[in-house]
């Protein structure tokens, strides 16, 4: 009888294993572009051209909500671009502070992982035909991105560090200080936190900077450009008219007083050379030449207003942004009466400016901002705005000696960049290898 009832059991279980194996799902492979699409179920993913060291690379055009308080309130097209290598390498994420152009950055190819490049909204591809300017503030911008990253984690299992620069760079501090453990490691790159809607601090460090024989030249530089105004502003419409550009939003005698207001500013941000600077007895397309390689007169062109509109609306309402000093050329102003980079924001919209919001962010960095590695030059202007860590704060700044807006990583000397490499070896751990920039 026992035999018979162990044959039965054996009978049984023998069939209830064929019945699991009958009932078993086969695995589903995706590819790394399923899984993208699964990520992002509304999302139009393409494929684009590989470079660099990435495997892959794709154009993600995303329904990103325009407001994420209320999804009721619609939906904009938002562009990213993702360069892959491996899943368990280190992931940079760039926080574009305007539009977005594919390209490999400095960062990705220090730890030659894998780079997601976001376009800041309502802005390049990412406009929307008509901006409704009450979902263009930066915290709707953090949740963009914070949303990106929490669903690529689900990928991409390596270490995360954001980059940016300029307004990009503060978007990184911005983003550092309302989810500070969404990266291991943030590295803004000549990032402003600016204090007022004009701030001064850029005034002062136009008055300093430099040697006072430059400054003195610039001054004459100024002055001379707009004793000579008829010659330059048929410069100035010879340009125009050969480059196809318009200036019905600010006439070209608007333009040009603005651009030379501008001057000191773009001169000291670009790291101009005092050498260059034409003398007093320089023809007008010579001085023009000049004020267009520093500045660009295309800055005033109607393209360029409408580009920018975005830009000056977060200046003026959030991000703060700086003044222009007239004493150098008050006497010779005839158009410019009262500058203000208000003139360059939206009509007929609420510009509120909010005095708290950047202060918010500077307290938190500077008290708390825990591995973050600013990149500055000694002569950029936006570098009187930087914010100060404090000492008790472990992060690192680094400032380039007559460096300007575009100083990068790279152009520290091996000594300092040695130094970098050791601290963000430090912060990230020694399972994530750094590969030293070839200069």
């Amino acid at each position: 009888m026992k035999f018979y009832k162990s044959l039965l059991l054996f009978i049984v279980i023998s069939f209830s294993i064929v019945g699991c194996r009958i009932k078993l799902e086969p695995v589903e492979i995706l590819t790394f572009q399923q899984k993208i699409e699964k990520l992002f179920p509304n999302a139009e993913v393409t494929e684009m051209e590989v470079k660099d060291h990435f495997t892959k690379a794709f154009q993600i055009i995303l329904d990103q909500p325009l407001d994420h308080k209320n999804p009721e309130a619609g939906t904009f097209k938002h562009y990213m671009y993702l360069s892959h290598v491996d899943e368990a390498k280190p992931t940079v994420i760039i926080t574009e502070g305007y539009n977005a152009v594919p390209r490999t950055y400095e960062l990705s190819k220090i730890f030659k992982g894998n780079q997601v490049q976001v376009e800041y909204r309502f802005y390049g591809k990412s406009r929307p035909d008509s901006i409704q300017w009450q979902y263009l503030k930066n915290d709707q911008a953090i949740e963009d991105y914070h949303k990106i990253v929490t669903k690529l984690k689900r990928i991409y299992s390596g270490k995360w560090i954001s980059t940016g620069i300029s307004k990009g760079g503060e978007t990184v501090l911005i983003y550092k200080s309302k989810y500070p453990w969404d990266v291991e490691v943030a590295v803004p790159y000549v990032a402003p936190l600016i204090n007022t809607r004009e701030d001064p601090r850029t005034a002062v460090h136009i008055k300093t900077v430099g040697s006072v024989t430059c400054r003195e030249k610039i001054s004459k530089f100024q002055r001379e450009v707009l004793i000579k105004r008829d010659s330059v502003l048929v410069e100035i419409s010879n340009y125009a008219k050969e480059k196809g550009m318009n200036f019905t939003e600010l006439s070209t005698e608007e333009a040009l007083e603005y651009a030379v207001l501008e001057f000191p500013f773009s001169f000291w941000q670009w790291g101009g050379n005092c050498d260059e600077i034409p003398a007093e007895t320089a023809t007008a397309s010579q001085f023009f030449n000049y004020i267009n390689k520093i500045v660009g007169i295309s800055f005033y062109n109607d393209k360029t207003y409408f580009d920018l509109l975005p830009s000056y609306y977060q200046h003026l309402t959030e991000l703060g942004y700086y003044g222009f000093d007239t004493e150098p050329v008050k006497d010779l102003l005839e158009v410019v009466k009262k500058p203000t980079n208000l003139r360059f924001a939206p009509k007929n919209v609420d510009l509120t400016y909010n005095a708290d919001y950047i202060n918010r962010v500077r307290d938190f960095v500077e008290n708390q901002g825990k591995k973050i590695l600013y990149i500055y030059g000694e002569y950029d202007t936006w570098g009187a705005c930087a914010p100060t860590p404090k000492p008790h704060v472990d992060a690192l700044k680094m400032v380039l000696k007559g460096g300007s807006h575009s100083t990068r990583i790279h152009h520290f000397s091996k000594e300092d960049q040695q130094r970098i490499y050791d601290k963000l070896q430090n912060w990230l751990g020694y399972s994530v290898t750094i590969y030293p920039l070839e200069n």
